[in-house]
């Protein structure tokens, strides 16, 4: 394992390394240990690049020092003494020398330990931080969020609270209001930060930096935290230890220290939140949170911990938002006081502490009196399933950023709610989204006018309006009058999906849809181009893809949302892999072919683009940035063709002698003696022939015998052809790679690679379009092709035939 390997193959093999060592030990316990391997690695690589790091590595204290003891009986307790040395040099005490390495319980006994932690210790040292500038979207911030979402997922119901999921996080950072503007002064706060996560999201989203202040009660989730902050740069962070309601550590006399901004996702609905309660600090003055139920107990903590002009999003379960008694008083005291800004209403099973859904509330308390409603969203519906769990996407993400931020009233998904809507008797204060904001599909009304009489209702047609408003003569082209409100379909129910795609106007939407996205990426090239080691991958797609969203928002039909996915699916599933590579090695170093890597004592193995050779002399290769497809593509169409021509010469051979067998290796047939077992083959043909001659058997046994060997032969020769034509043109595609100059690269990357891939994509959201306008056609004109009068008039038919029949056969008169 290298740092070339792209980073999904990195992190991916990472986990499954360190799973496999795992053993019987909970994940909840072994991201300890990971995590504090994790963290020693990277502050030795950044000292050894960095000389002014904030972190000293001491003789004796360093990762290298670990790589050293492989192999050493005693290295549990060995790499123990390590830590501590590096964390006494740093005052890290209780940070980073939690996990005890010597733990025989967790880690085995003897040469188990020895083996195990050796092993461990051989995964991390193949990673090198050096080039790493924990910017959120390099090697090591990757590498950890990827580390932090696997060890959540494992470690189950109760124990997956530590972590925030990142699309979670980025919603919250961008719409509690930090942005380009924001002052390194400026100060945040999550009073329940877990691993800190959702408070270094909310720092990426301030580019000058901001000053970041967490509590947290769990002491090995608290030392999590700390590491965190370290590895991404945030030495001078402020996170405490300890229970945040019955003893908040920032305090200024009897009074609640106060923040710019808060986050937060609290535990859900937690019944012990009052234990050991002395001093409220004046949190509860609009009252008191029930007993049993502690969500209010943090907002209205939060809500105190904000300054005048404060801001904050808090992530709780929908409950808040409509339970009664307690709780209900408190929401109408906060509403009428207009510290809710706003509500947004989350899919389920987000989060890796529970399955219920969550909402976010964002209070506000600048200009709060002059508040007038509340700005609400249903993003219940917008989200992807990922295994056990569901995920935002980035359009999802991107929709309730833009939607909040720019309180756009979206049809069934946003809304500015009055106060005195929320107020009226009717609704006494319940925020419950669906009693403001009917999200459900509209219901598809069958018309049994249309039933009886047929024809297809106008309304059903009217309600396609976005359709013809993009294609206007679309609809006289597909339709014809019926009678008045009524039309019937102008071509075979078979023919729409022709006929759509076969017009003047479609052609042209999807020309406009590809030359749209041409132009985008025109604009972007010159960038693209000029990636280098300087370059912020983040930053870079925030950009690009920004602009494409922009560009296909008055596309008529198709959601630039949608639109947008495409191209974000590509940079997480591909694009941003190649950027890192293209970053760290430069052009022709990452167009380079390597070998696949095969560790079986990792059991990692990789798929490989390029196989040259057979056998055990066959070397197996990987091509990370530019697929062996795209060379030939461009070098060797020709080539390809011909291998092309072969191979299906090859397979039609085969597919003579499965034809032959079927016919004549059937009981009594011609080729049965031949068969063994049910089976036959040539050297069981040719065994037979010897026979079948030397007994004299039939004749047209002898020929169909003779046939079906030439056949093999033929099959083999076609085959040995195309394997010997396939073989030489991979040693050929091979060998152009090191011939490719870094214009070359870049053509066949930018231009053959991205743009092309792209292009397809987004033009798939116009084919999709196509395919929901041709399914509602077929649908209705299938439904009322067979009037209630022809059914009638066909059983009656029935009737009169059966009748008939029953009358000639005597058993009616």
């Amino acid at each position: 394992m290298v740092v070339a390997l792209k980073k999904s193959d990195l992190y991916s093999s990472l986990w499954r390394s360190c799973d496999e060592l795992r053993g019987g030990m909970d994940a909840s316990q072994y991201k300890d240990y990971i995590l504090t391997l994790l963290f020693v690695k990277y502050v030795t690589d950044k000292a050894k690049s960095d000389p002014n790091s904030l972190i000293d590595v001491p003789v004796g204290g360093s990762f290298d020092d670990m790589v050293a003891l492989k192999g050493d009986k005693e290295i549990g307790d060995r790499v123990n003494k390590i830590i501590g040395q590096l964390a006494e040099a740093n005052g890290l005490e209780k940070v980073i020398d939690l996990a005890d390495f010597n733990d025989e319980e967790k880690l085995g006994k003897g040469k188990e330990m020895q083996d195990r932690l050796s092993k461990l210790v051989t995964i991390f040292a193949d990673l090198d931080f050096r080039g790493s500038r924990a910017e959120g979207d390099d090697l090591l911030g990757d590498a950890y969020e990827y580390l932090m979402r696997h060890f959540a997922t494992e470690s189950g119901k109760s124990k997956g609270q530590f972590y925030t999921p990142a699309e979670v996080s980025r919603v919250l950072a961008k719409v509690v209001g930090i942005g380009a503007g924001t002052r390194q002064d400026h100060t945040v706060y999550d009073p329940t930060c877990g691993s800190g996560s959702l408070l270094l999201k909310v720092a990426d989203e301030a580019p000058r930096g901001l000053t970041i202040y967490g509590q947290e009660k769990d002491n090995a989730t608290w030392a999590l935290a700390q590491m965190n902050m370290i590895l991404h740069g945030y030495e001078d962070r402020d996170i405490r230890k300890g229970d945040t309601i019955t003893s908040p550590q920032f305090t200024q006399g009897a009074r609640l220290q106060t923040f710019d901004f808060a986050v937060a996702n609290p535990p859900f609905s937690i019944k012990s939140w009052s234990n050991g309660l002395e001093n409220d600090y004046g949190r509860f003055e609009y009252g008191r949170p029930p007993e049993k139920n502690g969500d209010y107990a943090f907002l209205l903590h939060i809500l105190k911990s904000l300054k005048s002009t404060g801001k904050a999003a808090v992530i709780l379960p929908h409950g808040v938002l409509f339970r009664g008694h307690a709780e209900a008083g408190i929401r109408k005291e906060l509403l009428r006081r207009g510290y809710i800004k706003g509500i947004i209403g989350l899919p389920a099973n987000l989060f890796y502490g529970t399955g219920i859904p969550a909402c976010v509330i964002i209070l506000d308390k600048e200009n709060a009196q002059a508040r007038t409603g509340v700005f609400m969203i249903d993003a219940s519906k917008g989200f992807m399933k990922d295994g056990n769990k569901n995920r935002l996407r980035s359009q999802d993400i991107h929709k309730i950023v833009d939607v909040f931020n720019k309180q756009t009233e979206v049809e069934r998904y946003s809304r500015m709610v009055p106060l005195h809507e929320i107020a009226d008797p009717k609704n006494d204060y319940n925020l419950n989204i669906p009693r403001y904001i009917d999200s459900s599909e509209p219901e598809d009304i069958q018309d049994l006018h249309a039933h009886v009489h047929g024809g297809i209702p106008d309304h059903d047609l009217d309600a396609l309006n976005g359709y013809w408003e993009a294609f206007p003569r679309l609809r006289t082209t597909l339709f014809k009058p019926n009678r008045p409100g009524y039309s019937d379909l102008a071509v075979g129910v078979a023919e729409v999906q022709q006929a759509i795609l076969d017009s003047d106007e479609f052609q042209k939407f999807a020309m406009d849809v590809r030359g749209q996205v041409d132009d985008w990426f025109a604009a972007h090239r010159p960038v693209l181009q000029a990636l280098n080691p300087d370059t912020v991958p983040k930053d870079l797609i925030a950009r690009i893809s920004d602009d494409l969203l922009a560009r296909f928002k008055n596309t008529p039909l198709l959601d630039e949302y949608d639109v947008y996915e495409q191209l974000m699916t590509y940079w997480h599933g591909v694009m941003h892999d190649d950027v890192f590579l293209i970053m760290n090695d430069g052009w022709c170093e990452a167009a380079k072919p390597r070998k696949a890597i095969e560790d079986k004592e990792r059991k990692l193995s990789e798929t490989p683009d390029l196989i040259v050779g057979s056998g055990r002399s066959a070397t197996r290769y990987k091509m990370d940035l530019i697929p062996p497809a795209l060379v030939v593509a461009r070098y060797f169409a020709g080539e390809q063709a011909k291998v092309d021509v072969l191979h299906a010469g090859a397979e039609e051979a085969s597919r003579a002698v499965e034809e032959y067998i079927e016919e004549h290796a059937v009981e009594d047939g011609l080729l049965a003696e031949a068969m063994d077992d049910g089976k036959i083959s040539k050297i069981l043909t040719s065994t037979r022939l010897k026979v079948a001659r030397h007994e004299g058997t039939d004749p047209e046994e002898i020929k169909a015998l003779q046939h079906l060997i030439r056949l093999y032969n033929e099959e083999s020769v076609a085959k040995k052809a195309a394997k010997e034509a396939q073989a030489a043109l991979d040693l050929a595609t091979l060998k152009k790679y090191g011939d490719l100059s870094e214009p070359e690269i870049k053509q066949l990357v930018l231009d053959e690679k991205w743009a092309a891939t792209v292009r397809t994509r987004v033009a798939s959201e116009a084919n999709r379009l196509t395919l929901g306008l041709v399914a509602r056609i077929q649908q209705l004109g299938e439904r009322y092709t067979e009037t209630a009068d022809a059914i009638h008039a066909a059983l009656e038919a029935l009737e009169s035939k059966v009748t008939r029949h029953l009358t000639e056969m005597g058993v009616m008169s």
